[in-house]
């Protein structure tokens, strides 16, 4: 690695991204050569059109991590194996047709959620979490709140039971968090999948699960490929439940955050809608739960934003740095309308399916307004200036956000 390369590590991408991503584009370009841990080379694809360039030509620039000309120097326990890995039985590195016809399955599951049935499934485990806490007159909305709503929601609509849903919470934030129980988490989380999987079989329903099941089993009747296995299955479940989780519990992490620091939303804390829809759009514009995703890799030698890129290179796509590209952001204006050119979802063949943005869209926004409804006088209960974000360049949320409110009876029910 040149000595030109920039660490993709340090406080700085939790306490001032925006001008670190400014700092990197002035002077590196739109394509900044960076090291991850073990000094590995890769490339940060900071510019708005070189990201849509690399994400649109899924055959140039592809998920097929077996192209990665570093792996022979990559030890087994490289602490980055859990956010780059090798090659897994998951759609994440599937690609081609095979790539079309797996997501296909898996957008066509999601899209059939009813929207009102998930609006109610978000309202009764943001109400029970709620109740937990509305008699105590404070309470952190991340740890008790935020990290808990997304995958609940998830579970019910993969067809998981209620009694189920808080054992798959602590696997997942176990996973997520790379805590002592994090292998115990990801292997019971896999088997819970496998016998949800196993129990569909036997007696589908309708859910998310079920439906997988019988695309699958239509695929292969018709032929149309050598059908997916059980394990694919699970990968693709596990996948999707991580990837609609963290990034969800964020969002809404950091568009209440947003709200409660910025005078501009202060109206939403009383009743108000509309800024709602406003806080979030503006969140996935400056303040993206997903800052960077690793990635792609060049399948042959190329040229992108004046860099020579070798085959075999590896490319993290820079989506908080690409959003705020002063190439498309002239004005600098903060962005709350209806303008959802951002890359927060990703693009592409590889981006994150719309029926899966529309029910994170749904979770965050029914989690966001069952807080203001639930505690209408809530405030910060820290300086807004301490409060901290957790010490990752990929992921970006808060470790707390601790408010204070009048206590209030909790609606009923068993607590969450």
């Amino acid at each position: 690695m040149t000595s030109a390369s920039v660490p993709l590590s340090g406080p700085r991408f939790q306490t001032e991204p925006a001008e670190l991503y400014r700092e990197l584009r002035r002077d590196h370009g739109a394509v900044v050569p960076v090291s991850l841990d073990g000094d590995i080379p890769a490339w940060l694809v900071l510019g708005y059109r070189e990201l849509h360039q690399v994400t649109g030509d899924p055959v140039l620039f592809s998920r097929d991590s077996d192209l990665w000309s570093q792996w022979p120097g990559i030890p087994d326990d490289w602490p980055m194996l859990p956010m780059i890995g090798r090659k897994q039985p998951s759609i994440l590195y599937t690609v081609g047709e095979r790539h079309r016809v797996r997501a296909a399955m898996i957008s066509d599951a999601l899209e059939a959620v009813d929207p009102f049935e998930l609006r109610s499934h978000a309202e009764k485990f943001a109400d029970e979490l709620i109740d937990a806490v509305s008699a105590k007159g404070e309470t952190d909305l991340i740890g008790d709140y935020a990290t808990l709503l997304p995958v609940r929601v998830l579970a019910t609509l993969y067809g998981f039971t209620d009694e189920q849903g808080p054992r798959l919470v602590t696997d997942l934030n176990d996973m997520i968090n790379g805590s002592e129980g994090a292998l115990a988490g990801q292997q019971h989380l896999a088997a819970s999948m496998g016998q949800l999987l196993a129990d569909r079989k036997e007696t589908p329903a309708d859910d998310v699960v079920s439906r997988m099941l019988a695309t699958a089993l239509a695929q292969e009747a018709a032929a149309e490929g050598s059908g997916f296995t059980d394990e694919e299955i699970v990968q693709d479940l596990m996948v999707m439940l991580a990837a609609g989780h963290q990034p969800t519990a964020d969002w809404i992490g950091n568009s209440l955050r947003l709200m409660l620091t910025d005078d501009r939303f202060a109206a939403s804390l009383f009743g108000g809608r509309h800024s709602v829809a406003e806080a979030m759009n503006e969140v996935l514009w400056e303040d993206t739960p997903s800052q960077n995703i690793a990635g792609r890799w060049a399948s042959r030698d190329t040229q992108l934003g004046g860099r020579r890129i070798r085959s075999g290179d590896l490319l993290i796509l820079g989506l908080q740095g690409a959003n705020s590209d002063p190439q498309v952001r002239t004005d600098g204006s903060a962005l709350t309308g209806g303008n959802s050119a951002h890359f927060s979802f990703g693009h592409g063949d590889h981006r994150c399916p719309f029926p899966a943005q529309e029910i994170a869209e749904v979770i965050a926004r029914t989690g966001i307004e069952v807080v203001l409804d639930r505690l209408p006088d809530i405030d910060l209960a820290v300086p807004a200036e301490s409060l901290a974000r957790r010490p990752s360049p990929w992921l970006r949320g808060l470790t707390e956000l601790p408010v204070r409110f009048t206590p209030t009876p909790a609606l009923g029910g068993t607590p969450a």
